[in-house]
């Protein structure tokens, strides 16, 4: 056979395949199946939000942003009875960003937060017909969908989290979108997205603990945003919710500084024994501006038992100490400055801002009025503001659920109208300072 001849044959034959594979194959399925995709795919609209169908689902707004996988949503109260959707992404468990802090939780939760802000609408969708709570029993399994004002279809969040690398599946194949979500995480690890680069977190800190004073800390505290520090204090109080509060006295201002330390589940029994109120103590954490109480902590807290001395460990340094009540007057708490060094020059700032974490008393303050937390399926049920007045100022403070000696809850008959002597730690909610009183004992009623 002649070269000529041959060459003629094989591009017939490959004319005939190529036009048996254009004309002779099997359509294109209108509901392609996922994982025979080979080529990028946006899985987040791949999914479509069908309000017809059995599902609970119910337009929302949010509240808070807590981390990657966890949104506080604005409900109705025959919802939730306090009007607040606690919502747990379904199928995705992003990096912690909370309690433990680990690589891509920072960016993991920014990503949810920017895609929520820019909103003009969000859907909460549930497995079933019920809001369906996960294993805590205080928030809720949700799929999440939103649109934007440059699209008018919702896309799929917690689809959209996982394609672009920013969560492990968590049951994914099983949840009503689990094929288009067990792609999607797929597709991240193929391409190499964010915790499957196999590259460093750019907002994640990796060095050495940077060792600083309380002071330090406190007057300039978002310049340390994300950053391990290690500092001393002395434990004052503890929280109730997995929490205490450290403070520390700078001679050079004459003032003490203070810090919440959220410990979360990350601690055994001998690093809950470090933090026994009364003690000195260092802590190593990381600061952490949390979101939902709009406030910053130190969290991510270690201890090996087997070796005390580790320097990235809590450590306790001596004990029997006692918490300093600050003695301070309503007028200096409420309206009082304080100059503050920050960036090499000096400014001023709010007296409480400064004492934030401290332990402080405050004497011969009228109660005018009482407001009481009355969701009974709240945590706060029972717990009390009291609006007081002195001298022409007026002062918040907030009580932990207190109980008598016969279990009954201390209601606002106790303190409505009578003047009090309180000791607590300052505290901020909503843009107001407060001083938070964690026992009874510490409102003495003077009149």
């Amino acid at each position: 056979m002649s070269n000529a001849k041959r060459s003629w044959i094989l591009a017939l034959s490959a004319c005939l395949l190529i036009g048996c594979l254009a004309g002779c194959g099997p359509d294109v399925p209108e509901n392609p199946d996922f994982s025979a995709q080979t080529e990028e795919r946006d899985y987040a609209s791949s999914v479509k939000l069908d309000m017809t169908t059995s599902t609970a689902k119910l337009e929302v707004t949010v509240k808070s942003y807590v981390d990657g996988d966890t949104t506080h949503f604005h409900v109705p109260e025959d919802v939730m009875e306090n009007g607040v959707l606690k919502g747990r992404y379904l199928a995705i468990n992003t990096p912690e960003s909370t309690g433990k802090i680990e690589e891509y939780g920072k960016k993991a939760a920014q990503f949810t937060k920017e895609k929520l802000s820019a909103a003009t609408s969000i859907i909460i969708e549930s497995e079933n017909s019920t809001w369906n709570p996960d294993s805590t029993g205080s928030r809720y399994l949700v799929w999440v969908w939103y649109k934007t004002a440059d699209s008018p279809d919702y896309r799929n969040l917690n689809i959209e989290i996982l394609q672009n690398g920013l969560a492990l599946p968590n049951s994914a194949a099983s949840g009503i979108y689990g094929e288009a979500a067990v792609a999607a995480n797929r597709q991240a690890k193929e391409h190499g997205y964010n915790i499957y680069s196999g590259q460093k977190d750019p907002d994640f800190y990796y060095g050495e603990a940077v060792e600083l004073t309380l002071k330090e800390l406190r007057t300039n505290i978002a310049a340390y945003n994300g950053i391990k520090v290690a500092f001393n204090g002395i434990v004052t109080t503890n929280s109730g919710t997995q929490g205490v509060y450290v403070e520390d006295y700078d001679a050079e201002t004459d003032m003490y500084y203070g810090m919440y330390i959220y410990y979360g589940h990350g601690l055994n029994g001998g690093g809950l024994d470090v933090l026994t109120v009364g003690n000195e103590v260092r802590i190593v954490g990381t600061v952490q501006y949390y979101e939902t109480g709009n406030s910053y902590q130190v969290s991510g807290l270690n201890y090996r038992q087997t070796k005390p001395k580790d320097p990235g460990n809590i450590q306790k340094l001596s004990d029997g100490h006692t918490p300093a009540y600050v003695l301070t007057d309503p007028d200096t708490f409420v309206n009082g400055k304080v100059s503050v060094e920050r960036e090499e020059s000096l400014t001023e700032a709010p007296y409480a801002e400064m004492a934030l974490g401290t332990s402080v008393e405050m004497k011969n303050l009228t109660v005018k009025h009482v407001y009481t937390t009355e969701y009974e399926d709240s945590s706060s049920y029972g717990a009390m503001t009291l609006t007081c007045e002195a001298d022409g100022v007026t002062v918040s403070v907030r009580t932990v659920v207190f109980r008598g000696e016969d279990g009954s809850l201390v209601t606002e008959d106790a303190y409505l109208g009578k003047t009090i002597d309180v000791k607590g730690i300052v505290d901020t909610f909503d843009g107001t300072y407060q001083i938070k009183v964690f026992s009874a004992d510490h409102i003495i009623i003077t009149n």
